[in-house]
């Protein structure tokens, strides 16, 4: 039973690691005061990009950082159109992901002939797993928390990263007063314009990492659907996590643990899209649970300050 329990617990931490990066990729971008509607773009072109530079140049750091790269031209396209020449932002990401999702398998098909995935016809690299020392040695803890894919524990290095970077740094500060207050920000001076392409550009390198894990990681080659919609489940992570970092962290084990359920429901439910559903379910159901217990202890709140008012002016006019 235990080895049960440790094997469902390292399998929830592998499958959230594209939904982290994913989630603090969108966290960034709404801290900045923008929705991030993009990730499946990011995470897509990045991961096809990874696989094709890591084969060209036979070096898969070089590979990773080519598919940085390339998400960051689809977001300066994304903010070139949405923040110089006024296109709308949603529509432009929507837009984007849908353009990408053909895209990369039109790519895929002029590079290796078919248009099922890259395995065989481009010899791509990937990162492999790594024990963490005096850790691997620790009974239970060591089998859950060692042994992960490098990418898993820069997905963890990433969260605390950027709630460094949000809240102890100038830019970080800037980012936040301007998605609170674009119009306070412009008049002390703030571009808003450079710093929302700056907040979109960090997201976009933290979201390619997520596709590329899926390409270079959890497997080592480019399929189609890859992403099976991950962009938008980390999007929802970060939203319900209140689009802090360790919120968003917390929020991708969550949805991590519905996709392990999936998995671990396979040999009972044969129908494919039902088993594909069940993560947007719980997505669902767990999103109006919190934002039940939200509503309900903002009224809590509203109601104690609504109180404590009254009393005050009730003292005011005994006094008088």
């Amino acid at each position: 039973m235990l080895d049960f329990i440790t094997n469902v617990i390292y399998s929830i931490i592998r499958i959230s690691t594209p939904i982290i990066f994913v989630a603090i990729c969108s966290t960034i971008s709404a801290q900045a005061g923008l929705l991030n509607m993009a990730g499946e773009s990011m995470m897509l072109v990045a991961a096809l990009a990874g696989v094709c530079f890591s084969a060209l140049f036979q070096n898969v750091w070089l590979g990773i950082l080519c598919g940085m790269l390339s998400a960051m031209v689809v977001v300066l396209i994304i903010c070139f159109a949405a923040f110089y020449m006024k296109v709308d932002l949603y529509l432009m990401s929507i837009s984007m992901n849908l353009a990408m999702g053909g895209g990369v398998i039109f790519v895929m098909w002029v590079l290796t002939g078919t248009k099922a995935n890259t395995a065989g016809a481009i010899p791509s690299l990937a990162l492999g797993n790594i024990d963490i020392p005096l850790l691997k040695n620790i009974p239970v803890l060591g089998s859950i928390l060692s042994g992960h894919n490098i990418f898993t524990y820069l997905a963890i290095i990433m969260a605390v990263a950027v709630w460094f970077l949000l809240f102890k740094t100038k830019l970080g500060l800037r980012m936040r007063a301007i998605g609170q207050n674009p119009a306070a920000a412009e008049a002390v001076g703030i571009n808003t314009k450079r710093i929302y392409t700056i907040a979109f550009l960090i997201a976009a390198a933290i979201g390619a990492l997520g596709g590329m894990y899926l390409s270079m990681g959890y497997q080592s080659f480019f399929s189609k659907g890859l992403t099976a919609n991950r962009g938008f489940i980390g999007m929802a992570a970060a939203t319900i996590g209140g689009n802090q970092p360790f919120g968003a962290l917390l929020m991708s084990f969550v949805f991590g643990m519905a996709y392990a359920t999936t998995n671990y429901l396979q040999p009972y439910i044969s129908d494919a899209y039902l088993l594909q559903s069940i993560p947007f379910i719980l997505c669902t159901v767990i999103y109006l649970v919190i934002s039940g217990f939200r509503s309900t202890a903002e009224s809590r709140q509203m109601k104690k300050n609504r109180q404590r008012l009254e009393s005050i002016q009730h003292q005011n006019q005994v006094k008088q």
